[in-house]
């Protein structure tokens, strides 16, 4: 089982959240709010974006990188937190 159906349910929750964020940008340039306000919406969801992306991204490097259970023992786990560091830093 792939870790996008494994955790279907916490995934599907943050892009639910993120639709609202989304739906807020939308409300805010309906109802002509001023730049500032609609930058901090846009802000925020791209935010939520990203951490969404950073998550899946951790989870299949965690999951399909190496298979632990045919080569038990061959994950670096320092070289795994060294990457994922690297790629939550691009993400933000």
């Amino acid at each position: 089982m792939t870790h996008t159906i494994r955790d279907r349910q916490k995934l599907l929750a943050r892009v639910r959240r993120i639709r609202g964020q989304v739906e807020a940008v939308e409300r805010a340039l309906d109802t002509e709010a001023d730049c500032e306000r609609v930058m901090h919406l846009l802000s925020s969801a791209r935010a939520a974006m990203a951490g969404l992306m950073a998550e899946v991204v951790e989870d299949h490097v965690r999951t399909h990188l190496v298979d632990v259970e045919k080569h038990p023992g061959v994950l670096d786990e320092a070289a795994v937190e060294q990457l994922l560091g690297v790629v939550r830093t691009y993400m933000k």
